[in-house]
């Protein structure tokens, strides 16, 4: 396995568990809907940091710097069929990120990457666990159900990485709490489950305004 080397003058016992994406836009927030199932499954300590990244880009920085195992979660296109998995790890990661740029927030992320790097601070330990999209453009839709059912997978994964890296990990006794991780509001079976019709959205846009497109 290829590590990123690190001239960071003290030592970071810290794991960081980052989902990015965008959960307005389909399977762009498998990393985020993950990252909230890792956080209902596991319970974090001082050792390790469970963060929804959302699409903040350059502000994940500090976060980056500081950890000494980063294990991403994402919908990436990695030329696969839909709902395949994959795991990429080491320089593989920025690499491949500035390769398929999908998103605004996966070039964001491939610039924190970099110059984590340039300052000496990158994580020793770097993993992407990242999921082949089926749909993107779905303004306001949920996770298609080929790339809904990887979540448990994935989240599997990750632990996986993170115990063999030499990060324990504990099940969660009680329940986690709701707004730990972003507001409550847009949790996953909330936010699927209110979604309003298409009619009601009008997601495609409003005929009245597209008198060409009506016609045709």
């Amino acid at each position: 396995m290829v590590e990123f080397s690190t001239t960071a003058a003290t030592p970071r016992p810290h794991a960081l568990v980052l989902g990015i994406g965008n959960v307005l836009w389909a399977d762009e927030g498998f990393g985020i809907r993950t990252v909230e199932r890792f956080f209902e499954r596991f319970e974090p300590d001082e050792t390790i940091e469970v963060v929804d990244g959302g699409t903040r880009g350059m502000a994940l920085l500090p976060l980056v710097q500081e950890a000494d195992a980063l294990v991403i979660f994402d919908a990436v296109d990695f030329d696969l069929q839909p709902g395949e998995l994959k795991h990429l790890s080491g320089d593989e990661v920025p690499a491949f990120l500035g390769a398929k740029k999908m998103s605004l927030h996966q070039t964001g992320f491939q610039e924190v990457l970099v110059l984590a790097e340039l300052t000496g601070e990158i994580p020793r330990h770097v993993h992407l666990i990242g999921v082949q999209p089926e749909l993107l453009e779905d303004y306001g839709g949920g996770l298609t159900p080929v790339v809904a059912q990887q979540i448990e997978a994935a989240v599997t994964l990750g632990a996986k990485v993170l115990r063999e890296i030499g990060y324990p990990l504990r099940d969660r006794k009680t329940a986690s709490d709701p707004d730990a991780l972003g507001p409550s509001a847009l949790a996953r079976e909330l936010y699927e489950g209110q979604r309003p019709s298409a009619e009601e959205a009008c997601r495609l846009g409003d005929d009245r305004f597209f008198p060409m497109r009506a016609e045709g």
